[in-house]
């Protein structure tokens, strides 16, 4: 009997972007419905009941929540195709390091990019930059974070990649000649198909963030 796989995401969700891509990648299909944040559906609420978040991947009627714990999840239910995570105990471990400090550091320092005060607007950006450079050091010379072939780092920090030109426009900064090693990065990534087919349209992101913003009463 075929697996039964159903994924609860939004569309501007880097996370939910992660799973996506993880399941396209393995060559699972599945079943995906899009979730309204402001009224959460009875099976989003059924399924994630402690924080009612998504994404939650849904196998056989099982939950697993987190995006991180459900890309490690895909990769070791469907292990016969495109590994994620390297096998050797240490390279996983330094895998799992990187994926974190993204969620740490780029989520919460892009989303200082966009929700500070004016007068703050300059720190914010910097500190976001450093935080790139770090990746950039980490990344060196390979092509990707775990070397020759697109991994468990480059899935987590990818889908971020959406959100660049909206940080930019309300950072009133570029990162590019900051960075130049880290979009080089993303820009090879994107020629992979399962990533630009399913990373988000910048264009609604930074529609998304105007929304977030005016919701929160910021200029």
């Amino acid at each position: 009997m075929a697996d039964e796989v159903v994924l609860l995401g939004t569309y501007v969700s880097m996370f939910a972007v992660r799973v996506k891509i993880a399941l396209a990648d393995k060559g699972i299909q599945y079943e995906y419905k899009e979730e309204n944040l402001v009224n959460k559906s009875p099976l989003l609420l059924q399924m994630n009941p402690i924080h009612k978040k998504i994404p939650v991947l849904i196998h056989n009627g099982k939950p697993i929540c987190e995006s991180l714990i459900i890309v490690e999840y895909i990769d070791e239910v469907w292990k016969d195709k495109s590994p994620l995570l390297p096998s050797d105990p240490y390279k996983k471990a330094q895998a799992r390091f990187w994926a974190d400090y993204v969620d740490k550091k780029i989520y919460d320092g892009g989303k200082k990019i966009w929700t500070t005060k004016v007068e703050d607007q300059e720190a914010a950006n910097i500190e976001f930059i450093e935080c790139l450079k770090v990746l950039e050091e980490e990344l060196g010379d390979k092509p990707y974070f775990d070397g020759e072939s697109f991994g468990f780092v480059d899935l987590a920090l990818i889908p971020y990649y959406s959100w660049f030109p909206a940080y930019e426009k309300f950072g009133k900064f570029s990162i590019e000649p900051e960075c130049p090693k880290f979009v080089a990065w993303a820009k090879r990534c994107m020629q992979k198909e399962n990533v630009s087919k399913y990373l988000s349209d910048p264009d609604k992101i930074y529609d998304f963030v105007v929304m977030l913003r005016q919701r929160m009463g910021i200029a």
